[in-house]
């Protein structure tokens, strides 16, 4: 086995890296913290974000980035940032927001979630005219230390959608 390597996502990921967004997104916030979504709300979130043709049309978005941590052809992780879209009155699409951070079950550990974080703050700080925003749900208290390490502090609150379902989410601002 060799070790994973982290590259910019590229269109013919879009098909494995909905896959591993799926599967992510059900091990941490279904099995993980017992979230009990109805399936209906659940599989339409899951096809709305994951499916491959939303996951194109995300991985082409102007000014938005994609990165991949990979290992012999399979696809462990993934960030994606780009203009900010969380509903906060400060906010604005000219400043970064890191959307998604994705580590598979099986890869935890390894430090690419670090790595991934690390590339898309510098990243964001280079293309951001102003602070940088992190949405996290607000039971991931994990998630929350991290960010917190990274110098994020909470800003505001929302509601994310899930299909009809709401989680109640944190925004967090640096800078």
């Amino acid at each position: 086995m060799t070790d994973a390597v982290i590259r910019l996502a590229r269109p013919e990921d879009a098909i494995a890296l909905g896959a591993l967004g799926r599967r992510t997104f059900v091990d941490t916030f279904v099995t993980g913290f017992g979230i009990p979504y109805p399936e209906a709300d659940l599989n339409a979130f899951l096809d709305a974000n994951f499916d491959p043709e939303p996951t194109r049309k995300k991985l082409a978005e102007s000014g938005a980035a994609w990165w991949v941590a990979e290992r012999d052809g399979e696809l462990l992780a993934f960030a994606n940032a780009g203009p900010c879209a969380l509903p906060h009155s400060e906010a604005q699409p000219s400043h970064m927001e890191l959307r998604r951070l994705y580590v598979a079950k099986d890869a935890q550990g390894l430090g690419l979630g670090t790595t991934l974080l690390t590339l898309s703050l510098d990243w964001m700080e280079a293309h951001s005219d102003g602070p940088l925003w992190i949405g996290v749900w607000s039971g991931n208290e994990k998630a929350q230390r991290l960010y917190a390490a990274y110098g994020f502090e909470k800003a505001g609150e929302y509601d994310y959608p899930v299909g009809a379902w709401t989680d109640h989410e944190f925004i967090l601002r640096r800078g």
